[in-house]
């Protein structure tokens, strides 16, 4: 059965866009206009992943968030926060309060679609077993051991922490902040050019055996793992 998408967006038009491109892409969808009916639509209709508005009439999405990771049947619920606010303070303060990932209206429906793409791999069987796969990179949760191509793949803590976030987020670009705060913590103050060197290692560990560069810099915005050029 294909994975059931929720939007939860109180704009008629933006919501009628987004079911009409996602029910385009093979997702079967189903929609709340407000925080209230959200939390109602998902007692009742256990979605695979939601996509939920920050602004919304009678409860914001905020609080919709925060109430499902109270509960344990939504405590894994892949959750991505969609909202105008754009500041940095605000992306933050929606990723504490449990959402998984976070885009800013306007957005970039390709960009949507991949980080819902991204989000739902991660409960596939295999990575329920500890697995997370990607074109020849396998790692192995359970184990903790990378593969590629069948070779060994030696890496530090940091390193592998890295990858496992890329590894889960496969095609999404980055900044160097928000590496910083998914890999090392929101607590822990590094400087922003440290990613780099560990970027740099992790790319020297994994193409030791001269394969294809899968880690991308994206000029002026961050870093990828992506098999296609997203940047220069």
């Amino acid at each position: 059965m294909k994975p059931l998408v929720m939007i939860v967006e109180d704009e008629a038009p933006l919501a009628t866009m987004l079911r009409y491109n996602l029910e385009k892409e093979g997702y079967r969808v189903c929609e709340a206009v407000d925080g209230e009916e959200a939390l109602t639509v998902i007692a009742e209709a256990n979605p695979d992943l939601v996509v939920l508005d920050w602004m919304l009439p009678v409860m914001s999405g905020i609080e919709v968030c925060r109430q499902l990771r109270r509960k344990p049947r939504t405590r894994d619920l892949p959750i991505i926060m969609v909202t105008a606010r754009g500041e940095e303070g605000d992306k933050i303060r929606g990723l504490n309060t449990g959402a998984d990932d976070y885009i800013t209206k306007p957005f970039s429906l390709p960009e949507l679609l991949a980080r819902i793409k991204a989000l739902l791999r991660r409960v596939q069987p295999a990575q329920a077993k500890g697995e997370l796969t990607y074109e020849d990179i396998s790692m192995d949760l359970t184990g903790h051991r990378v593969t590629r191509g069948g070779r060994s793949i030696h890496l530090g803590p940091t390193e592998f922490r890295l990858l496992q976030f890329l590894l889960q987020h496969p095609g999404c670009v980055f900044s160097r902040e928000e590496l910083l705060n998914a890999v090392w913590g929101p607590d822990i103050y590094v400087e922003p050019r440290t990613v780099d060197v560990h970027i740099r290692r992790l790319r020297k560990a994994l193409n030791a055996g001269e394969e294809a560069d899968l880690i991308r810099t994206v000029r002026a915005a961050g870093y990828a793992l992506d098999v296609n050029p997203v940047g220069v």
